[in-house]
């Protein structure tokens, strides 16, 4: 299978110079394509009878190369790659808008997810890489052996540049401790296992929250584009990037933990947009960081072998009994145990909704009666 190897680059000033010079380019030529595309949809809409034809990725670069490239010359300082595959995504994002799985592309804003794609003559040695008109660079880390990547992209977090490609890797069958778990997710705790092993998560943001509100505060009379702004705003950046680095670490650890340990794994299909619409819960949810837990698990679990399940968002996993089955016609998000009338079992709220996760992929697997002492004694595990 493919995974993706990201890792950072150790560049010179002149090759950051070059990197910066990429994705300035990258990102004229994505811009150029938005505009022209839109100004062709605009004019397809108020004149029906002539109709032009929506360009494709080829079709731009043919128009780059004749009308933009002679106009400005810095676009033959760097590789011819960089513009191709930026108007290749330009034409992918137009895909996903016109198939309804995205809205329409906006224009890319210098100095915010700056990145280009290159390929052609690129080497991997050691520990540096060689790319078209930029030379060997070297990186932090030791590179894969026997790589030879098709294509590499380079991308900017605050002021260090990364470089990713994939590369082939066998899947690591491991052995495995537990046949089923399930696996519900929270904003209190991070995830909850029908085992009864709960993690916390990482709340970077909810730690340095107050920090990052003081930068920006004192940032806020700096005169736009002066260096003392620019500082203040590479400060800001290095701390985004430091509460991403440290949410992640904490999904990587946690989700390698699962695929590697549990032979099935039952999580939820959660409404993340439904979720986020709720201004009460929003910084919470984004601070857990669900989506990337489903997204790392879905590659590891191919990975290490095991097998993962995603159960309809409409299963009622916090209002069924793991007990004896019976359903409750509402239950209010503060009421963190879970008591059923029908049979006074008494459980840990997330705690019950990972068993019935759990038990709703196998009949084998029963809830074991919990009183107040075991939850108690589960949740200081």
């Amino acid at each position: 299978m493919l995974l993706g190897f990201k890792t950072e680059l150790h560049p010179n000033h002149r090759q950051k110079t070059l990197l910066a010079k990429h994705a300035g380019v990258a990102r004229h030529a994505y811009n150029w394509g938005l505009w022209l595309t839109r100004n062709i949809l605009n004019h397809n809409s108020n004149n029906p009878d002539s109709k032009l034809k929506f360009p494709t990725s080829i079709d731009l670069h043919k128009l780059l190369v004749a009308m933009v490239k002679p106009l400005n010359c810095w676009y033959y300082e760097v590789s011819k790659t960089a513009p191709q595959y930026a108007l290749i995504y330009l034409s992918s994002a137009w895909q996903r808008c016109f198939s309804k799985v995205s809205g329409q592309p906006k224009f890319k804003k210098k100095g915010r997810d700056d990145s280009f794609t290159l390929d052609g003559s690129i080497s991997v040695g050691f520990n540096q890489i060689k790319l078209p008109r930029i030379g060997w660079i070297k990186t932090h880390e030791v590179l894969p052996d026997n790589v030879t990547p098709k294509s590499v992209t380079i991308s900017r977090k605050a002021d260090r540049w990364f470089v990713s490609f994939k590369v082939e890797r066998e899947s690591q069958i491991t052995e495995k401790s537990v046949d089923i778990v399930g696996v519900d997710l929270g904003i209190k705790t991070l995830a909850t296992l029908s085992t009864g092993s709960v993690f916390d998560g990482a709340l970077s943001y909810k730690k340095l929250e107050s920090k990052l509100s003081r930068l920006q505060y004192l940032n806020r009379h700096k005169t736009k584009f002066s260096k003392n702004w620019k500082k203040a705003h590479l400060k800001i950046a290095r701390l985004h990037k430091k509460v991403a680095d440290i949410r992640k670490d904490t999904l990587h650890k946690l989700t390698t933990y699962l695929a590697k340990n549990h032979s099935q794994i039952v999580i939820e299909d959660l409404n993340v947009s439904g979720m986020m619409a709720n201004h009460k819960l929003a910084k919470a949810v984004a601070d857990m960081g669900f989506y990337e837990f489903r997204r790392q698990l879905e590659y590891k679990c191919e990975l290490y072998g095991s097998e993962l399940i995603i159960v309809d968002r409409w299963f009622p996993s916090s209002k069924t009994c793991s007990n004896c089955r019976t359903v409750k016609e509402s239950l209010l998000l503060s009421e963190r145990i879970f008591n059923c009338e029908h049979c006074n079992f008494s459980c840990d709220r997330d705690l019950n909704a990972a068993l019935n996760l759990a038990m709703a992929v196998s009949s084998t697997v029963t809830a074991c009666r919990l009183d107040n002492a075991d939850v108690a004694r589960l949740k200081q595990e």
